[in-house]
C-alpha cells in the first residue's frame, strides 16, 4: 500500500495478549514530514521561556525531587493529552504493545481476552498455545498473574504480566463457573502469532468469518479463510456473513485490503488533515475472490475505527446489508511517531470520511437492519463457539437475509 511508510507503526486499536486497548485509528505518516511541518512554523519564544520557566520552578521547589527524564516525559503526556481522547504519550512498553498489534506477534501465554465488568474474562485460548494445551477455557476470569492480584483500575499493566521471554514461567489463576476456588495454571511463556480471522462453514453452501482486530495479516488469513469456505462449500459458495461485531479496529491499511476484498471497484475511505500524509483517498480493485459472494455484515456499538471504514465502505456501495446495532463513531486517524529512547507519540492527524463523504465521528453508523443484542454473551464466535447459531438473534437475521433455508436454519447447532 502506498500509505505504507519505514519506521512508523500505526493501528487502529491493539491488542495485547488479547485484551483490547482502545486505540483509535492509524495512519501511517512519514516522521521527516511532520518534523518540517513543524519547522515551518516556529513556536514563540516568549512560550517556550514560560515552559522553560516551569520546569525550572518544578525542579528547584517541587516538595519531593523529580528526575528530569520524568519531568520531560510527564510535560510531554500532558501536552498531547490535553488536544483530544485519542492521542496520546506512548512510553517504551506502551509503544511495544503497539508493535505487537500492528504484527500479531508477541511471546507470552496465548489468551484472546476481554474487559467485561471489570474482569478479565477468557473469550478463547489460542490454538496450540500455553493457555488451550494447559487446559484454560472460554468465560473463564484472570483473577491474578504471579500471585498479584488483577487490578481494575490497571488491567493493562496486570496483562502485560503475562508477557515475558520464551520458556519463562508464569501462574495464572481463574474463577471457572461451577468452581468455588481459583483454579491455579502454571504456564510457560512461547511465541505466539494471533490470528484475527475466525470462520465456520454452515453447510448447503453458507460460511461466516469473524474478524476480531486489524493487524498486517489480517486481509491474508481473511482470503485464506474463504478459500476454506469455498472449498467446504465445493466452489459454490451461496452466501456469507461477515462479523465485526466488538471489533474495536487495528490498523488502517488491513481494514483498506480487507475492504478490497468484497469491492471490486470504487472508493473504500477518504482522509482529511493538514500535512500532506493525512490526505488520502483509497479505491478497491477487481479480482478477488468474494466481490461477487452474497454478503451480510454484522456490526454493534463495539465495532470501531477500522471496523467502521470496512462497514461504511461496504455500506455506502450498496454492497451489502449491515445488521446489528449502529457502531461506536471512531472517524479520527492517529499517526504514531517514533521518538528518541524508544518511546513515541500516538497523535491525531486526520478524520476519515466514508465513500460517500460522511464522517461516522461522534455518530457511528446505522445498519440497515436493526437487532438488539440485550444479552453480549450470546454471540456466536466461529468454530468451537460456546455459543451456537441458533443462540445468536443477529446472525440468525444476518443468514436469513442472504438466503438461508429457514428450516435448514433452524437445525444449525
Amino acid at each position: 500500500m502506498s500509505l505504507k511508510v519505514r519506521g512508523i507503526l500505526v493501528l487502529v486499536v491493539g491488542t495485547v495478549l488479547g485484551l483490547t486497548v482502545s486505540f483509535g485509528s492509524s495512519l501511517l505518516a512519514e516522521r521527516q514530514a511532520l518534523r518540517d511541518a513543524y519547522r515551518s512554523e516556529p513556536v514563540a519564544s516568549e512560550y517556550l521561556e514560560q515552559l522553560v520557566e516551569v520546569m525550572e520552578r518544578v525542579r528547584r521547589e517541587y516538595v519531593d525531587q523529580i528526575d528530569d527524564q520524568q519531568l520531560i516525559e510527564s510535560a510531554i503526556r500532558g501536552m498531547v493529552q490535553e488536544l483530544d481522547s485519542h492521542s496520546r504519550y506512548l512510553d517504551n512498553r506502551q509503544y511495544e504493545d503497539i508493535r505487537i498489534a500492528t504484527t500479531g506477534n508477541y511471546s507470552g501465554v496465548g489468551l484472546d481476552v476481554s474487559l467485561e465488568d471489570g474482569r478479565v474474562t477468557v473469550v478463547s485460548p489460542l490454538d496450540d498455545a500455553p493457555a488451550a494445551r494447559a487446559g484454560i477455557m472460554p468465560g473463564d476470569v484472570v483473577v491474578s498473574v504471579d500471585d498479584m492480584p488483577v487490578d481494575e483500575a490497571n488491567v493493562e499493566d496486570t496483562v502485560n504480566r503475562m508477557r515475558g521471554e520464551p520458556g519463562t514461567e508464569v501462574t495464572l489463576d481463574v474463577l471457572r463457573d461451577g468452581r468455588g476456588d481459583p483454579v491455579r495454571f502454571a504456564l510457560t511463556r512461547a511465541e505466539i502469532h494471533v490470528k484475527t480471522v475466525r470462520s465456520a462453514y454452515l453447510g448447503d453452501g453458507y460460511g461466516y468469518i469473524r474478524v476480531t482486530s486489524f493487524s498486517d495479516s489480517t486481509a491474508a488469513e481473511l482470503n485464506d479463510a474463504a478459500s476454506v469456505l469455498r472449498n467446504d462449500a465445493e466452489a459454490n459458495l451461496r452466501g456469507l456473513v461477515l462479523d465485526l461485531r466488538n471489533n474495536p479496529g487495528g490498523v488502517l491499511n488491513a481494514a483498506i485490503d480487507v475492504a478490497d476484498l468484497f469491492l471490486d471497484e470504487g472508493l473504500i475511505v477518504r482522509g482529511t488533515g493538514r500535512i500532506r500524509q493525512a490526505r488520502f483517498e483509497q479505491y478497491a480493485h477487481a479480482g478477488d475472490q468474494l466481490e461477487q459472494v452474497p454478503l451480510t455484515v454484522l456490526v454493534n456499538n463495539g465495532s470501531a475505527s477500522a471496523s467502521e471504514i470496512v462497514a461504511g465502505a461496504i455500506k455506502d456501495h450498496d454492497r451489502a446489508r449491515l445488521v446489528g446495532e449502529r457502531t461506536y463513531g471512531k472517524g479520527s486517524v492517529q499517526t504514531v511517531v517514533p521518538l528518541t529512547e524508544g518511546s513515541a507519540i500516538k497523535l491525531t492527524t486526520s478524520r476519515y470520511l466514508t465513500p460517500s463523504g460522511r464522517s461516522i465521528n461522534g455518530t457511528g453508523i446505522e445498519p440497515d437492519v436493526l437487532v438488539r443484542n440485550h444479552d453480549p454473551r450470546r454471540q456466536y464466535r466461529g468454530a468451537d463457539s460456546q455459543v451456537s447459531v441458533n443462540e445468536d438473534r443477529q446472525l440468525q437475521e444476518a443468514l436469513r437475509l442472504i438466503g438461508y433455508d429457514p428450516i435448514a436454519l433452524s437445525k444449525l447447532p
